[in-house]
C-alpha cells in the first residue's frame, strides 16, 4: 500500500493543468473521440487497363526525350574549323544559337531532332550561308569556314563506332586540304570537299551494305537450284524484302540528286565561299558542283540498276518455284483421277459380279461357259472404262493456248459483209 501510495504521489507531478482558454481547447481536440471509419463506403475501382495505358505512354514519352533529347533545348554537335580541326569531340549547342548564328529556319531542325533509327528520306537544304543536308546516317551543316556534324547518327551507328570514327577522320583530312603521299590538294572549296566527303560516306555505306545482301541472295539462289525446302523460302522472302528496302533507300538518294542537278539557281546559290567573298555566280556558271554532283549519281545509279536485278533474279526464282509446285500439285491432282477412274471402272465390274452372285435363278448358272462369260465381260468393262477415262484426261492435258484461240474462233459468228 505504501508503494502504492507513492506511485500516486509521484504521478501528481505529470498531471496536466491548463492555464489558459488555448490549452483548453486543445486538451477537448486531444480528448474527442477517434472518427469511425465507415467499411460500407468502397473507394473508386481504377480501371486496369487506363492505368497501363497510362504508364505505356508516359514510358514512351521519357524514353524519345531519352533518345532524341526533346524537351533538352540542345543538340549534340562535333565543330570542324576551316582546317579540319575540331574544338572538342562533342559539344552541346542550343536550339535557338543554331538558328539565330547560322540563318536556319525553326522547321529545319525538326528533320536532325526526329531522325530516327532508319531514316530514309535524304534532304539538302541551302540557306543564305550554309548547307543543312541529311544523307542516311550523315547530318551535317556546312558553312564557308566550318562544319557541324550532329551527332544524332541513325542505323543503330554510336558515336564510339569505328564508322563514325573513320568518317570524322575523313572529315577532316579533306578539310585540311594538304598534300600527302595518299591524297593530293583538292581546288575545290571549302564547302564542297566537305559535301563530297558526305558523298563518299553515303556511297561506302551503300556499297558495303549492297554486296552483304547480293552475296546472301546468290548464295540462296543457288541452294535452291538443288534442293526447295520452306526454311530456303522463307529466307529467300526475308532477303527479298530487304532488298526491296535498300533499293527504295538507293532511289530516294539518286532522286535527291536528279532533283539537284536540275536547279541551277539552286546549285549557284551552294558555293557558299564565293558569296562570303562577294562574288555573284551567273546561273549557268556551276560546272564543279555539278561535275561533282553527277559523279555521284552515277555511282548511286549503278547500285540502284545492282539493286533492281537482284530483285528481278529473286522474282523470277520465285515465279519458276511456284510454277514448279503447281506442276507438282497438278500431278498429284492427276494421280488422283487416276486413281478414281480406275475405281469407277472397278466398281463397274463389281457392279455386273454382284448381279451374278444374287440368290435368283438365271439361266446363265445352268450353262457351264456363264462364269467364264460373266468374268471376261466385266474384265472387258473395266479395261474399257479406264482406258476411255484414261483417253478423256489425256485430252484435257494437251490442251494448250492455241487450241482454245481455234475452238473460241469456230464458235465465234461469222462476220457480216
Amino acid at each position: 500500500m505504501k508503494a502504492f501510495s507513492r506511485v500516486l504521489s509521484t504521478s501528481k507531478v505529470f498531471q496536466y493543468r491548463p492555464h489558459n482558454n488555448i490549452s483548453l481547447r486543445a486538451v477537448r481536440h486531444f480528448r474527442s473521440p477517434v472518427p469511425s471509419y465507415d467499411f460500407s463506403r468502397q473507394t473508386p475501382k481504377t480501371d486496369p487497363d487506363n492505368t497501363a495505358a497510362m504508364l505505356l505512354q508516359k514510358n514512351l514519352i521519357q524514353r524519345n526525350n531519352m533518345l532524341y533529347g526533346y524537351g533538352s533545348g540542345t543538340i549534340r554537335c562535333t565543330l570542324l574549323d576551316s582546317v579540319g580541326r575540331a574544338k572538342s569531340p562533342s559539344v552541346e549547342i542550343k536550339r535557338e544559337d543554331l538558328v539565330s548564328k547560322h540563318g536556319l529556319l525553326p522547321r529545319d531542325l525538326r528533320k536532325i531532332e526526329k531522325s530516327r533509327k532508319n531514316d530514309l528520306v535524304p534532304s539538302l537544304l541551302v540557306r543564305e550561308n550554309s548547307i543543312l543536308i541529311s544523307l542516311l546516317t550523315v547530318k551535317a551543316l556546312i558553312k564557308p569556314d566550318m562544319v557541324i556534324i550532329f551527332d544524332s547518327t541513325g542505323s543503330g551507328i554510336t558515336l564510339n563506332s569505328e564508322a563514325h570514327k573513320n568518317f570524322i577522320n575523313d572529315m577532316k583530312l579533306r578539310l585540311k586540304n594538304q598534300e600527302t603521299t595518299e591524297l593530293n590538294s583538292d581546288p575545290l572549296p571549302y564547302e564542297f570537299r566537305a559535301l563530297e566527303t558526305i558523298f563518299i560516306s553515303a556511297l561506302s555505306n551503300l556499297t558495303s551494305e549492297m554486296k552483304v545482301l547480293l552475296t546472301i541472295c546468290k548464295g540462296v539462289l543457288q541452294d535452291l537450284e538443288f534442293s526447295i525446302t520452306r526454311d530456303k523460302l522463307r529466307f529467300l522472302l526475308g532477303q527479298n524484302k530487304k532488298l526491296s528496302s535498300f533499293n527504295k533507300k538507293a532511289v530516294l538518294v539518286r532522286d535527291m540528286l536528279d532533283d539537284l542537278i536540275e536547279q541551277d539557281d539552286l546549285l549557284c546559290d551552294m558555293y557558299l565561299t564565293d558569296r562570303k567573298e562577294g562574288r555573284i555566280r551567273v546561273q549557268d556558271d556551276h560546272t564543279e558542283i555539278e561535275m561533282l554532283l553527277e559523279t555521284y549519281h552515277n555511282y548511286v545509279d549503278e547500285i540502284v540498276q545492282k539493286s533492281e536485278s537482284a530483285i528481278s533474279d529473286v522474282k523470277t526464282t520465285e515465279e519458276i518455284i511456284n510454277i514448279i509446285l503447281d506442276s507438282n500439285r497438278n500431278q498429284l491432282m492427276l494421280l488422283g483421277i487416276r486413281y478414281a477412274i480406275g475405281m469407277l471402272s472397278l466398281g463397274g465390274a463389281l457392279f455386273l459380279g454382284s448381279i451374278y452372285g444374287m440368290n435368283l435363278e438365271s439361266f446363265i448358272e445352268e450353262s457351264n461357259y456363264g462364269y467364264m462369260a460373266v468374268f471376261i465381260f466385266g474384265l472387258i468393262s473395266t479395261v474399257w472404262l479406264y482406258g476411255k477415262g484414261i483417253r478423256h484426261l489425256h485430252k484435257l492435258q494437251r490442251m494448250t493456248l492455241l487450241s482454245k484461240v481455234k475452238t473460241e474462233s469456230i464458235h465465234e459468228p461469222p462476220l457480216k459483209k
